[in-house]
């Protein structure tokens, strides 16, 4: 038997396995995407409004560093999630990974939210 013949555990899952990592892939480009959204908003405010808006500026930095908290923990949770659905997947114990779900749905409302407090302040309606 050549050694291109020998089947291993990760071949027996290949399809999952595959899948796994294109989930993963989704979630690298969501928490760039999270962290690009925090210099987007902070680019902005900073760029566009040319008064000295002291709880503007407040609100627009804390969207910009609660982002790139956010797309760095995005990062690392799935960076861990996927190997232990490699895992799970061998041994046929995979668990719907909720947690994550719930983290990142909940962050990215409050993200929504400052964004809209700041937006409300910056065109003077608060």
């Amino acid at each position: 038997m050549k050694n291109s013949d020998k089947q291993t555990i990760d071949s027996k899952y290949i399809q999952q396995h595959l899948a796994n990592e294109r989930t993963y892939l989704a979630w690298i480009r969501t928490s760039i995407t999270i962290i690009g959204v925090g210099f987007l908003i902070t680019n902005l405010h900073f760029s566009s409004i040319t008064e000295n808006l002291v709880m503007g500026d407040r609100l627009a930095q804390t969207i910009g560093l609660f982002s790139i908290f956010v797309g760095i923990l995005t990062l690392l949770m799935s960076t861990i999630g996927y190997f232990k659905k490699g895992k799970d997947i061998n041994q046929q114990t995979f668990i719907f990974p909720r947690l994550l779900v719930i983290f990142l749905s909940l962050v990215m409302f409050l993200i929504f939210l400052i964004f809209g407090i700041y937006y409300l302040f910056a065109w003077g309606l608060i």
